[in-house]
């Protein structure tokens, strides 16, 4: 068995009062994240149709970031291309839905293009691809190759940093050759020897596939007695399986986009004993969103310095979002990369754009305004 350990140098400490974003009527200083346009929250609707939505709509905020592209003729043909056959197909499905109306609203040629039933070859009648394929299939490096190779420009990452931001061992094991802090971490297999990798990691522990997104097939184990059943629910997603040491802090995502770290979300789920599971991602309506994130500047700018350096050492490109930790004493831990990030009305990328000044529509126009 393989155990990654490193020390981190980095210390920073929490200054600032967090307060949470729920709706319109916060405090002056806090910006109120809500389903950031009238589309996307309409995309997860009938899904979510049976739960109180806490986040309200309001009037979109003017787009700051201008885009070289002036006329949705110049775009040509546009598949967006969601759906798909991997686990995370109904967030897909969601996020895509959001992204083709946002882009239809503003005249732009946009049809669905969806890999489970349509051939992949038939790309080749389109002049560009938004993908919002998530995880296998469409975010691990295939489908950028397939795009690569038709020489079709394509949103986002290409297949070196696709592939590698799909496989959290390798990125993390990237990252640590960077120098960057990450979480500690080691593979695990049916044969592993549960009480060394507990001598090594400690508990806490967080389990997961590796070539999984979504945290989907994630566990958190707090006793020695548990991790065969974590290990045997992540086995059953894919043929590896990892154990992290469980950072006990705060949770936070940063959005990036042309190579610019957008401000910093802290995270919270209702169930603060708990981490922020596919749940609490994509169905909960009382997981917590927090714009400011509560950090002072120096560690707001920290934070975004070492994700940006985290996000150029797999070669990420155009969009994406780091995910990251900040333990008790103040250290930052790298956890994951996401190079096809959720665009739903839970999503983290429309928040973090929305503070930037960027309504959804002028979101979508602009990323794929990163292919012209």
């Amino acid at each position: 068995m393989t155990v990654n350990d490193q020390d981190n140098s980095n210390s920073s400490h929490l200054h600032t009062p967090i307060k949470a974003i729920n709706s319109i009527g916060s405090a002056e200083d806090t910006t109120t994240i809500t389903n950031p346009e009238p589309a996307l929250a309409a995309a997860a609707q009938q899904k979510q149709s049976d739960q109180v939505n806490h986040l309200s709509d309001h009037e979109p905020m003017s787009h700051t970031v201008s885009s070289k592209v002036k006329d949705a003729s110049e775009f040509g043909k546009v598949a967006v291309v969601y759906g798909g056959h991997s686990n995370e197909r109904s967030v897909s499905l969601d996020s895509g839905a959001a992204v083709l109306q946002a882009l239809q609203n503003q005249g732009v040629d946009a049809t669905h293009f969806d890999p489970k039933y349509q051939d992949i070859t038939e790309l080749r009648d389109y002049d560009r691809v938004f993908n919002v394929l998530h995880g296998r299939g469409g975010e691990d490096g295939l489908l950028q190759g397939v795009l690569q190779w038709l020489d079709i420009p394509q949103t986002g990452s290409g297949v070196l940093a696709s592939a590698l931001g799909m496989d959290k061992v390798r990125t993390k094991q990237l990252w640590q050759g960077c120098g960057l802090s990450t979480a500690p971490f080691s593979l695990l297999t049916a044969e592993t020897d549960w009480q060394q990798v507990v001598n090594m990691l400690g508990l806490p522990l967080i389990i997961k596939p590796v070539h999984e997104g979504s945290s989907i097939g994630m566990t958190k184990v707090n006793h020695l007695n548990e991790l065969p059943a974590a290990y045997a629910t992540a086995a059953q997603c894919g043929d590896e399986v990892m154990a992290e040491r469980w950072i006990t802090g705060r949770e936070f995502t940063i959005v990036i986009i042309d190579d610019e770290a957008y401000p910093v979300i802290r995270l919270e789920p209702a169930d603060i004993s708990n981490f922020y599971d596919f749940e609490a991602k994509y169905n909960r309506n009382d997981t917590g969103y927090y714009i400011p994130c509560g950090l002072s500047d120096n560690d707001e700018k920290h934070l975004q310095a070492l994700s940006l350096a985290a996000f150029r050492a797999v070669d990420a490109k155009g969009w994406g979002r780091i995910d990251a930790m900040q333990d008790n004493n103040g250290n930052f831990w790298l956890l994951e990369i996401n190079t096809v990030p959720g665009m739903t009305s839970h999503s983290l990328v429309p928040m973090a754009a929305k503070a930037r000044g960027m309504d959804f529509e002028s979101l979508c126009w602009h990323i794929l305004a990163q292919t012209v």
